[in-house]
C-alpha cells in the first residue's frame, strides 16, 4: 500500500510554562484570549481550513465547541473570519472521541469509543485532506506515542500560567523534530510548526 499523503496536524496554544489551561483547571484559558483573536492566530485557523477535510477532537472540546461555534455563522457582530471559521466548522468532517457520548449531536459528526491511533491508521488508509487535531491535548499524546503525528503547529504564548496541565507528559518515547515556520504575531506570541524528523 502506497503511503497517505494525508498530513495529521496537531494545534495547540500552549504558556511558556508549557501549560495548555491554567491552575484553575480545563476551564481556565483566560491567558490565551489575548493571542487567540490576533492576525496570526486567523491566519493559522486559515491555513488548516484550507488543507483539512478532517477534525479529530475529545469529548470536552467537542462539547464546547458544539455549544459556541455554530451560532457564530449567523452573529452579524461576531468578526467575519469567525463566521467563516464557523460555517466551515459546521461541514467539515468531525470525529469525537468519547465512551460517554451516544450521538453527536452536531453536523458531520460522529462519535467512536477507538482509540485515536486505530481512527488515524484508518484514515491514511483513505483519500482526503490534511487530518487537523483541534486542541485536544489528550488526543496529540496518543498520537505522539504512536508515531502517527506529522506535524504540531504552537501558538507559543508569552504567558507563564503558573499551573495547569502540560502539554506533554513524561513517559512518550523520544522523537524529533525540525522547525518548518515561525511566526511571530502583534501580541507577542509565536505561532511556530513543527514537522515530525522521520
Amino acid at each position: 500500500m502506497a503511503p497517505s499523503s494525508r498530513t495529521v496536524v496537531g494545534n495547540v496554544s500552549v504558556s511558556l510554562d508549557g501549560r495548555i489551561n491554567g491552575p484553575g483547571g480545563e476551564n481556565d484559558m483566560g491567558w490565551v484570549a489575548p493571542h487567540a483573536v490576533s492576525d496570526a492566530a486567523f491566519g493559522l485557523l486559515e491555513d488548516l481550513m484550507r488543507t483539512s477535510t478532517t477534525v479529530l477532537l475529545g469529548r470536552k472540546n467537542y462539547e464546547g465547541f458544539r455549544s459556541y461555534w455554530p451560532a457564530v455563522a449567523g452573529d452579524e457582530s461576531a468578526d467575519p473570519r469567525s463566521r467563516e471559521f464557523s460555517r466551515w466548522l459546521d461541514d467539515v468532517e468531525k470525529i469525537v472521541f468519547s465512551r460517554t457520548l451516544t450521538e453527536a449531536g452536531w453536523s458531520g459528526a460522529r462519535v467512536t469509543a477507538q482509540s485515536p491511533p486505530d481512527v488515524v491508521a484508518h484514515l491514511q488508509e483513505q483519500s482526503g485532506g490534511d487530518v487537523w487535531v483541534m486542541s485536544s491535548a489528550s488526543i496529540l499524546r496518543q498520537l505522539v506515542a504512536a508515531g502517527q503525528l506529522d506535524r504540531l503547529s504552537l501558538m507559543l504564548c508569552p504567558e507563564v500560567s503558573g499551573g495547569g496541565e502540560r502539554l506533554f507528559d513524561d513517559g512518550l518515547p523520544p522523537s524529533s523534530w525540525r522547525l518548518a515556520a515561525s511566526e511571530p504575531t502583534g501580541t507577542g506570541a509565536l505561532r511556530l510548526t513543527y514537522d515530525v524528523a522521520r
